[in-house]
């Protein structure tokens, strides 16, 4: 299913236009869906068609110029997608106090959940997840929008059949790039974060791929390719592209699965694959008869102990991250102060990781029961 709205050209406050009605005149709300520092989600209904979608509401009093900026850009990004494999939005409303974000809504959770509950898993389930991933990448990239934060919890189902279809969330991060490698921002989520982001150089569109590949790893192994209780140490892992396939777990997987990844994690952006050139390596290309035959089960077992801690961590660093942002805007720069590393590549300048606006783009337009 793709983005049904038009292109819309931004008003005289940079923000595509929104309803002239309010957004109550349109939608009842339902069930609250997820909260954070800056914005509530919730369920909602739109009463003239009954499409349930998601309602980000966002407190604009909470907002900082550059978060209001930041979610300017947010909305501009998400009414240009037109993607069946992207999360959609519907409608956007705005008044004196609040920001609503109608977002299409999530009902099969999180993709990495519903892999960890599968009975069999081969490798041509991993490589349809990994070509469509690229394929939305090559959509994006081809729009000049570069993510910036892909991670498995941005990979969502549309609803809960096996065979649902794929949506990539939360563009809090997205930035149109309007000339190559001219971001500068250091942003995104450790363990999936660029060499070139971490080294502060200028990037582009290549730092989805380095991120897309180290889902491609955990898809195949069933854990991450760079991980280090230190982050410190785990960044300069991440410069030096220091990764291997350990042995039992990586000895059933095919030769040239291993290759695209070797090709992906390349810390030379000039070298690595793009995104549509990762569509054309052999492994993507590879017969589903043969891919079949290669049972990924002992994956699923990794993957459902890199799954269990992800969301462990993920609720933990959720509460650290609220007592941080308080009093502070949604762009502050996470310090040091546990001395864990966190925050700080060792070897060089603070990392500016955005605390991911409180996250909530990635968790709103999913339905839990």
């Amino acid at each position: 299913m793709g983005c049904v709205n038009a292109k819309a050209a931004a008003n005289s406050n940079g923000l595509p236009p929104s309803k002239n009605l309010s957004f109550d005149k349109d939608y009842t709300l339902g069930k609250e869906l997820g909260s954070g520092a800056y914005a509530v989600v919730y369920e909602c209904t739109n009463m003239a068609t009954g499409r349930k979608a998601a309602v980000k509401i966002v407190d604009r009093s909470k907002l900082s110029g550059e978060d209001d900026e930041a979610l300017k850009q947010e909305v501009a990004i998400l009414r240009d997608m037109k993607h069946g494999h992207v999360v959609q939005l519907f409608d956007f409303y705005k008044d004196r106090q609040k920001y609503y974000l109608v977002l299409e809504i999530c009902l099969g959770g999180e993709l990495f959940d519903r892999i960890v509950e599968k009975k069999s898993y081969n490798e041509k389930e991993a490589r349809d997840l990994v070509r469509i991933l690229f394929d939305t990448l090559r959509y994006c990239h081809s729009t000049k929008v570069v993510h910036r934060d892909l991670k498995p919890e941005n990979l969502l189902l549309e609803d809960e059949r096996d065979d649902a279809n794929i949506k990539l969330a939360d563009f809090g991060f997205a930035q149109r790039m309007l000339t190559p490698n001219s971001l500068t921002t250091q942003c995104g989520t450790p363990g999936y974060v660029a060499p070139e982001i971490l080294k502060g150089i200028p990037y582009g569109e290549k730092v989805d791929v380095w991120s897309a590949g180290v889902i491609t790893y955990i898809l195949l192994g069933g854990y991450p390719p760079f991980y280090d209780e230190n982050q410190g140490r785990m960044f300069r892992k991440i410069k030096r592209g220091d990764f291997k396939f350990h042995s039992p777990m990586w000895d059933h997987v095919s030769p040239e699965a291993k290759d695209l990844i070797k090709r992906l994690l390349v810390v030379d952006p000039d070298k690595r694959l793009d995104a549509a050139g990762a569509l054309k390596h052999a492994w993507i290309l590879t017969s589903d008869h043969l891919l079949q035959k290669r049972d990924l089960a002992g994956t699923v077992e990794e993957m459902k102990k890199f799954n269990a801690k992800r969301k462990f961590r993920g609720a933990a660093k959720a509460v650290i991250l609220m007592h941080r942002l308080k009093g502070n805007s949604m762009s502050g720069k996470l310090d040091d102060s546990t001395g864990d590393g966190e925050g700080m590549d060792e070897s060089g300048p603070p990392v500016d990781f955005k605390p991911v606006r409180d996250n909530i783009l990635a968790t709103n337009v999913v339905a839990t029961a």
